[in-house]
């Protein structure tokens, strides 16, 4: 069964989820900040290796988040061409739910704070 909600709604979380994703790039480059600042200060093997882990998950990140804003941008000119080829009563339209969407988020959220719980564990057994 596919559910609608109102098409104010959807862009709205729209918006939401692309506020969250910008903040959460933002926090890959602090991130990234803090392991080269280690590196600076460790040379040893095992650090190496933490560091090229840590540095191919932020690069994984970035390409994650880079995805999931492309298709909250394609949902989003499905919305205004809805509104563009029926623009009557706009305000009380309804589209499909982006369900999918949601949840990719959701479980975008959820593996951003495990690999920042497990980098902050890092780094503070280097610092």
């Amino acid at each position: 069964m596919t559910t609608e909600k109102s098409i104010h709604t959807l862009h709205s979380e729209h918006k939401e989820w692309i506020n969250k994703l910008s903040f959460y790039k933002d926090d890959l480059q602090v991130m990234q900040n803090r392991l080269v600042e280690t590196a600076g200060k460790n040379t040893s093997s095992e650090f190496a290796a933490g560091l090229e882990h840590f540095q191919n998950q932020l690069i994984i990140q970035r390409e994650q988040i880079d995805m999931l804003k492309h298709e909250i941008n394609v949902h989003e000119q499905s919305l205004e061409k809805l509104l563009i080829d029926t623009p009557v009563a706009s305000d009380h339209r309804k589209a499909h739910d982006h369900s999918v969407q949601r949840e990719k988020i959701v479980q975008f959220e959820h593996l951003f704070a495990s690999l920042r719980k497990e980098l902050t564990d890092f780094l503070a057994k280097w610092m």
